[in-house]
């Protein structure tokens, strides 16, 4: 369980603030706006009304007492730049950034953003390579290069072990697990048969990941 602190609270700040409390974490909620702060009290532990680009108001809170600072300021980047500044001079262990636009990611990071996400950007590439394609269920980016894919078995495919596929050789593609009727299974070695009424996750950089299923 983590202490984090949270500023912002729009919709993006909303599902963040969902999630940790989910997760089990401690969440103090931080917004100028006093009905979005209303708003998020049920779903986290603490909430304060108050401007973030205020050094004094920041310092009131103790940032460097939280385990993960995120600014999830939306509408204003120089308010989020501000505040990312403001926290790491404060002494905030860990800064996360809201970024828009490469340009703004590159600003954050040079003034007090150790990590910056990108909600509108990876959403889009999400949906696009998830529907885009019949045969493909999800996907979670790893790096620039790199993908998890789930993806429908190919027909060919079905009824063979991993170890006769090859894939790994053929096609520098690693297969993680199995998934049937919402039950995953990790434990897969090259005896591992896949049935015909399942997906798998794949691993591999995208070049291959599209090579070996024709995405």
């Amino acid at each position: 369980m983590k202490n984090i602190l949270l500023i912002g609270a729009g919709r993006f700040g909303r599902h963040m603030a969902e999630q940790l409390t989910q997760l089990g974490h401690q969440v103090m909620a931080v917004d100028i706006n006093e009905e979005r702060i209303n708003d998020l009290l049920p779903f986290v532990t603490n909430a304060q009304i108050g401007d973030s680009t205020s050094e004094d108001f920041l310092r009131s809170l103790g940032v460097a007492n939280f385990d993960v600072c995120i600014v999830t300021i939306g509408g204003s980047f120089q308010n989020s730049l501000e505040t990312a500044s403001l926290l790491k001079e404060l002494g905030a262990r860990c800064v996360v950034a809201r970024a828009e636009r490469d340009v703004q990611a590159k600003f954050l990071l040079r003034n007090g953003a150790d990590h910056v996400v990108y909600p509108e950007k990876q959403v889009a590439k999400w949906a696009a390579i998830r529907y885009a394609s019949d045969h493909i269920f999800d996907f979670m980016e790893i790096d620039d290069q790199h993908a998890i894919f789930e993806v429908e078995i190919p027909e060919s495919w079905a009824g063979k072990t991993i170890g006769e596929l090859d894939v790994r050789r053929r096609f520098g593609v690693n297969i993680l697990g199995v998934k049937r009727a919402g039950k995953t299974d990790v434990a897969v070695t090259s005896e591992t048969t896949l049935p015909r009424d399942a997906t798998i996750l794949a691993l591999g950089d995208y070049k291959a990941l599209h090579k070996c299923f024709h995405i």
